[in-house]
């Protein structure tokens, strides 16, 4: 009961940040985020902040999942790219709304410990590659939309080349010296770029680990 009325507080909170995707919102009160965290950290799980996690990494505030799933504009039939699988929690969150998540983690002990929780709730729409996301997905696949959940300083040029004409890639980027979730909206083959909120990401970084 009272996991529930942490639940709901979470989303009004989202609600008044600005967040209105019903889709979005509904899927964050049905995804388990306890379950992607260490137990002795599980009583922050529905507070609105980020959490440490293995690999000096973190799990994103559920607001900045929320805007950034938001921005991407998810659409039941599109498959998306998901840059840095992390705790697997954003990866969840995608896979309720999109027909298939390709999923890349340069950290195989994330990517191990990810699969598992995911393997556990019942999530079987997503692909998971351990690699360098720098270098995009390994396949010459083109994906309707991309998210990367680590700050670059430039917009990856493979990445950007995976992205499908009119497609939406989200992600933070920085501008000057801060950063900004900014959404960019490929058409032929000019982009169109947007920033939102400010944040706080850690770096995307080449090669594995």
């Amino acid at each position: 009961m009272i996991e529930k009325l942490k639940k709901i507080n979470l989303i009004l909170k989202l609600r008044n940040l600005g967040i209105t995707n019903h889709k979005v919102l509904s899927v964050l009160e049905r995804i388990p985020r306890e379950d992607f965290i260490d137990k002795e950290l599980s009583y922050k799980a529905y507070q609105n902040s980020a959490i440490p996690i293995d690999c000096n990494q973190t799990i994103s505030q559920p607001a900045v999942v929320a805007k950034m799933t938001e921005l991407l504009e998810p659409k039941k039939n599109f498959k998306v790219l998901e840059i840095g699988t992390g705790s697997g929690y954003q990866t969840a969150i995608l896979s309720k709304l999109f027909k298939r998540t390709y999923s890349i983690e340069r950290h195989k002990h994330l990517l191990e410990k990810a699969q598992k929780v995911l393997n556990k709730i019942k999530l079987n729409n997503i692909v998971f590659y351990y690699g360098d996301g720098m270098k995009g997905w390994p396949a010459k696949f083109s994906f309707e939309r991309i998210i990367i959940t680590a700050v670059s300083k430039n917009i990856p040029k493979k990445i950007i080349d995976q992205l499908s004409d009119d497609g939406i890639l989200v992600l933070p980027l920085m501008h000057n010296n801060d950063q900004f979730i900014t959404r960019i909206r490929k058409k032929k083959k000019k982009l169109y770029l947007k920033k939102y909120w400010k944040v706080k990401f850690v770096p995307l970084i080449s090669g594995i680990n």
